[in-house]
This record gives structure tokens, sequence and C-alpha cells, in this order.
């Protein structure tokens, strides 16, 4: 395990502080592999590293950064747990992006029920991983359809009655399909022609209504439910 909190972490006046990260894997060559390129990557600060879930919860707790880097395969306690265990006790959790070797849906069912908001793997280069991050730290989701739509179809989360008692409003209802097709705030703004704050109100809404952990939850209940078909962003006909 490895401290890096004095590592200089200031910004320039005038320019954004950078994304605080916390890199949890009990691979020394891998964890160090990815502190190497993930500080390169502009905007990224890495303040921290954990060898398994018990120290990730624990350096978390003390250095409190922006998002967390989890493996999902560690010994004392796995990514999962250590994901379920750091969301559960904050007030104002870190963001956490399950990272792994294996594409595996049972990992994809277990991180979302954990409270992830994004699932990644090891193999991507590191701009993307970076860009997760980046995602994340921003309060969006990483979403991959094909993998929810093999999630859902293969071992829902029980959740789908949810959404019938919901009680979506109309626009609701649109701002999830959107959500559903991996668009960000922003992106369902300018297509609904509204202001940013006006979708975050929606997702927030949507969010609420649902009980979802998050928006890649609440994709897996709009998948389920029906209201959104595969390979399509609209609800049936």
């Amino acid at each position: 395990m490895t401290d890096l909190s004095d590592t200089p972490t200031g910004s320039p006046v005038g320019t954004p502080a950078p994304i605080t990260l916390l890199i949890a894997d009990d691979d020394e060559v891998t964890r160090s592999g990815l502190r190497t390129l993930l500080a390169a990557q502009p905007g990224i600060a890495v303040v921290g590293e954990a060898a398994d879930g018990v120290e990730a919860v624990e350096q978390a707790r003390r250095l409190r950064p922006d998002v967390v880097l989890m493996d999902v395969r560690m010994p004392r306690r796995n990514g999962i747990e250590a994901t379920r265990q750091l969301l559960a006790e904050s007030a104002e959790p870190p963001r956490v992006v399950v990272i792994t070797t294996f594409e595996n849906d049972d990992y994809v069912t277990a991180a979302l029920g954990a409270g992830a908001s994004g699932f990644v793997l090891k193999r991507l280069p590191v701009r993307q991983i970076a860009e997760a991050v980046r995602v994340v730290a921003a309060g969006e989701a990483i979403l991959f359809p094909t993998a929810l739509r093999r999630m859902v179809a293969a071992r829902p989360l029980d959740s789908a009655a949810a959404l019938p008692k919901a009680a979506l409003t109309g626009r609701e209802e649109e701002v999830l399909r959107l959500m559903a097709t991996g668009l960000s705030n922003p992106e369902i703004a300018e297509i609904l022609t509204v202001t940013l704050e006006t979708v975050k109100t929606h997702v927030g809404n949507v969010l609420t209504k649902l009980g979802a952990q998050n928006r890649t939850h609440a994709v897996v209940i709009a998948y389920e439910s029906g209201l959104v078909v595969p390979g399509s962003a609209r609800g049936p006909r």
C-alpha cells in the first residue's frame, strides 16, 4: 500500500482542480502501471494506492478521493464488497469505477448492485480508462448497453416493478430513454432543447422515483420494464 497524499496536486489559478484518484489492485505491477499511466493523463492526480479491499476503504476514508478505481478480485475483501461498504458509510462517498481483467456479466451485476458508477476492463487503452474516471467524477455513469442488455436478459435485478409504480412524467420517461443510450446530461439538454439544470432536475427525479442507486441502475430498470427496447432508444410502440 502506498500513500501518495503528499504528491503536489495544486492547480494554477483559473484552472480546474485535478480529479483525485485512488487505485486499488492487489497486483503491484498492475497497480504501479496504472498509477504511472493515469498520473500522466490531463486533469487526474493519483493520491493513493491500496493492495486489497480493506486498505481501499481505509485509504478512501483518509484521503477522500473523488474517484476510486477498484479491482474486483482482491484478498481480505473483494472490490465489490469494498465498494458496497465505501458507498454505504459516507454521506459524500467517492465515485467508484470497477476495473477487471474479466468480461463477466456477474461482475457487472455485482458492481451495479454495490453502487459503482462504472465498469471498465484492464485491457482498454489508458486514455479510455482515464475518460471513465473523468466521466464518473462529473456525476455521470459509464454505460455499456450491450452488457446491460445481456445482463437484464440473463439475470434480472428484480427491479422492473419499480417503473410502473414510479409515476414518471412524460418528460422524465423521455429523459430515461435518452439516458439508456448512454447520453450525458449536456447531450440530453441539447436534444430536448432545455437547460442543463432542467435535465439534472429530471435525472434526479427519475433516480428518486425509481429508487435507483445511480444512472446505470436506472437504465437497467428501464430495460427490465420494457420502457426501453434493446437496440433502440425508444420505448415499445
